[in-house]
C-alpha cells in the first residue's frame, strides 16, 4: 500500500453542506475546466438524492464520486476524480472499493458507469465490464460499464 493511502478519510457528504459545494468546485476544476465547461452550467439539482463520496488527506478534498440509486437493485456512479497529483497511488481503487461498500449497504448488487477511454483500464481492473458500443459524452469516447457488487 501506499504511504498516502495511510493518511486518507473516505466519507459520505451530505448534499448542500459546506463540503459539498467545495466537492462542486473541485468536480468543476478537474473534470469540466479541461474540456472548456463547467459544471455550473448544468442542473445540479436532482444531486439531492444521490450520495457524494469525498475523499480528504490531511484535511484536504482530493477526490470523490456521486453514487445515484436507479432502481430496488442498481446505482449509476458519476463523477468519479481523483486529483492529477494522487493518481497512482491506490486512492482512485480505495474510493471505488468505499463506494461499492455504500452501494451495498444501500441494498442494491449493481453499479453501472460511462468511462472515459483514458479511464477503461481502471474501472477493468476492478472488475468492471464494458456494456455496449463506445458513444460520446462531454465531447469524449466512453463506454457504459458494470459491475455486480453482491
Amino acid at each position: 500500500m501506499d504511504v498516502l493511502n495511510q493518511e486518507l478519510v473516505l466519507r459520505e457528504i451530505p448534499y448542500g453542506s459546506a463540503e459539498y459545494q467545495k466537492m462542486l468546485i473541485f468536480r468543476n476544476l478537474h473534470m469540466r475546466v479541461p474540456l472548456g465547461l463547467s459544471l455550473f452550467d448544468e442542473d445540479l439539482s436532482g444531486e439531492v438524492n444521490d450520495h457524494h463520496i469525498a475523499v480528504y488527506r490531511k484535511g484536504d478534498l482530493i477526490g470523490g464520486c456521486i453514487i445515484t440509486p436507479l432502481s430496488s437493485t442498481t446505482a449509476r456512479m458519476r463523477q468519479v476524480v481523483i486529483a492529477p497529483e494522487y493518481r497512482n497511488h491506490g486512492i482512485g481503487r480505495m474510493m471505488m472499493l468505499f463506494a461499492e461498500e455504500r452501494t451495498a449497504q444501500l441494498g442494491l448488487s449493481r453499479l453501472i458507469l460511462d468511462s472515459r477511454l483514458s479511464a477503461l483500464s481502471f474501472f477493468e481492473k476492478l472488475g468492471y465490464r464494458k456494456v455496449g458500443s463506445q458513444f460520446m459524452e462531454v465531447g469524449l469516447p466512453h463506454y457504459m460499464m458494470e459491475k455486480r457488487i453482491r
